[in-house]
């Protein structure tokens, strides 16, 4: 992307970011300004209630000034709340609109390298600036220009006490400064610590059953705390360096008050200060730091929310970048082209595949076969356009895979991965890829990949829950669903990574049967396998081996000039032996 692209997509990041809080900002600005006005009631009530009075004794003069003092309370507090309830409201309009954003943000950090962990801490983000909009943070930011008004309250009661109350704010101030300084790297160290521990958690998580199998537990759970205890110790600095600077304010600020208690009395024995006006000066002056201590307090929140802004805004800017597809580009429906196309590992940038070149045409299908590691699903990945080619291009009728918009590529993509994770729902909504298509070809994509039958033996039928990541079935009734969901919509092209791999002889049959029927309606099927029987149903093969394609062409051309050894294995003691594909298979 161009540098003027770059700028475009961060002002437009910024805008979506603060939009809300740009038109309804002068109105908080304006209603914090009316509830630090009214915070004076407190300093003026007391000064007339000692000063006028206690000196002339008079009841009605009491009554009068406390119902007055009331109703502006009242004005107070209401102001108060509809400010508070402006940023929560603010805080739910942020979330609604960003929250789609970080999330496929968060669904595209996996297949980039990053861990699941790394990826849900992205999206966590929006709950992060969500509460700091909730928190009273916001309010002591937009009370902070105000602050002038007490000091000038303070100021025309006494100038030297108007001058002590100036010297606190600025020495907070300080400390403002100084827990910026101190707490900016220690929080960073401290989130990336989280994460960390957050990846060893689910690590764990993900490995249960050989953690249970192979009486792992205690292992496991040292790796773990072993992360923690680093996160333990980074959050403790943390969180004593925010306490030490908040208690040191409170501390100072208390003596801040006594000090001018003091010398209000001081002054007030010298004639130039009434007992009220004592009263008025401590409230006044308390008012008038109480934002300061609040931003320091609550520091931690603004460093968490500031971070949380910048990663929102960083997501919002790659959405972004990802515009300007065409969506009028027609379905595909002749040819699928593989143009020099060289990819690299997201996570370790490790070149997997290079210069794979080959075309496919309605009707046929093609099997991929090879040693394992040597970027076969790579491959299947690029093709699917869940990895970006480092060079080369992939292309349906032509036209370049990145070039569609990705909410039009179910319509002629399937795709079958080499571990199948269902997602936590029914059985029909996994297969209709929970869209509200024709239950007849939810039907006809069970029928062809041959699990009606053990669907509608189910209690529940097609409203069968499949728990969470499809753990309520088997691994082979979880590979045929998901083979299933992958032909659901007649695609035209269909990628099947391993898709026998946990089926038996009767699964084996009905998948080459579902090529056969893919070849037959004019669509174009690639299918990663390591057993010859797919051999049956396809008609070319490509042999990949050490991330290069070292066959490709009709499958009776690649098995001759091979010497019918194309299935390539290890053995035990790590040499490496290789399968003749069977005669039936051919």
């Amino acid at each position: 992307m161009s540098k003027a692209g770059t700028f475009t997509a961060r002002r437009k990041a910024a805008r979506l970011l603060t939009r809300d809080l740009r038109r309804f900002g002068l109105v908080i600005f304006l209603v914090s300004g009316l509830i630090n006005i009214l915070a004076l009631t407190g300093s003026i009530y007391m000064m007339q209630v000692y000063d006028r009075v206690l000196t002339s004794g008079s009841i009605e003069t009491l009554i009068a000034l406390s119902i007055l003092a009331v109703g502006l309370f009242l004005f107070h507090g209401g102001f108060d709340a509809v400010r508070s309830a402006i940023f929560v409201r603010l805080g739910a309009r942020l979330d609604r609109r960003v929250s789609p954003l970080a999330h496929r943000v968060s669904l595209d950090m996996p297949r980039h390298g990053f861990t699941a962990a790394e990826a849900m801490e992205r999206a966590r983000t929006v709950d992060t600036l969500r509460g700091f909009f909730g928190s009273g943070a916001p309010a002591a930011i937009f009370d902070l220009p105000w602050v002038p008004i007490f000091l000038g309250f303070v100021w025309l009661l006494h100038p030297v006490l108007g001058v002590v109350t100036l010297a606190g704010a600025a020495v907070l101030a300080a400390l403002t400064v100084v827990s910026e300084l101190l707490s900016r790297s220690l929080t960073q160290t401290a989130r990336n610590s989280m994460v960390r521990r957050n990846i060893a958690a689910e690590s764990n998580t993900s490995n249960a059953d050989v953690i249970a199998a192979m009486g792992l537990g205690d292992r496991a759970v040292a790796r773990f705390m072993k992360a923690n205890d680093d996160h333990l110790e980074t959050h403790t600095r943390t969180a004593a360096t925010g306490a030490a600077i908040t208690s040191l304010s409170r501390t100072l600020r208390m003596v801040l008050q006594s000090a001018l208690l003091g010398l209000g009395a001081y002054f007030a024995l010298q004639g130039q200060l009434t007992p009220g006006a004592i009263i008025a000066v401590s409230v006044a002056s308390s008012r008038a730091l109480a934002p300061i201590d609040q931003v320091i307090g609550g520091w931690r929140n603004i460093l968490a929310a500031r971070h949380a802004y910048r990663q929102l805004k960083d997501t919002i800017q790659q959405c972004v970048q990802e515009e300007g597809r065409f969506p009028g580009l027609p379905l595909p429906k002749n040819s699928l082209s593989v143009e020099n196309l060289t990819v690299a590992s997201p996570a370790t940038g490790r070149v997997l595949l290079s210069d794979v070149s080959f075309e496919l045409k309605a009707g046929q299908a093609m099997a991929v076969v090879g040693p394992s590691g040597g970027g076969k699903s790579t491959l299947m990945r690029a093709l699917a356009g869940i990895w970006s080619p480092l060079r080369g291009a992939v292309r349906f009728d032509d036209a370049s895979l990145a070039h569609y918009d990705p909410a039009m590529r179910g319509s002629f993509l399937g795709y079958l991965p080499q571990e199948v994770n269902l997602f936590t729902g029914t059985i029909v909504e996994n297969i209709n890829r929970f869209g509200s298509g024709d239950e007849s070809a939810v039907y006809e994509a069970a029928s062809k990949t041959g699990i009606h039958r053990m669907i509608a033996e189910l209690p529940e039928g097609y409203d069968t829950q499949v728990g969470a990541m499809g753990t309520a079935l088997s691994a082979g009734q979880r590979q045929r669903i998901g083979l299933a969901r992958a032909l659901f919509g007649n695609p035209f092209v269909v990628l099947l990574d391993e898709p026998n791999a946990s089926l038996d002889a009767v699964g084996e049959r009905a998948l080459n049967d579902t090529i056969r029927d893919i070849r037959a309606r004019g669509g174009i099927v690639i299918v990663v396998a390591h057993r010859p029987s797919v051999l049956a149903a396809v008609d070319t093969v490509a042999v990949i081996h050490g991330g290069k394609l070292a066959a490709v062409g009709p499958k009776e051309t690649v098995i001759s000039s091979r010497g019918g050894q194309i299935f390539t294995t290890v053995s035990g003691d790590g040499a490496q032996r290789t399968a003749v594909a069977a005669d039936a298979a051919v």
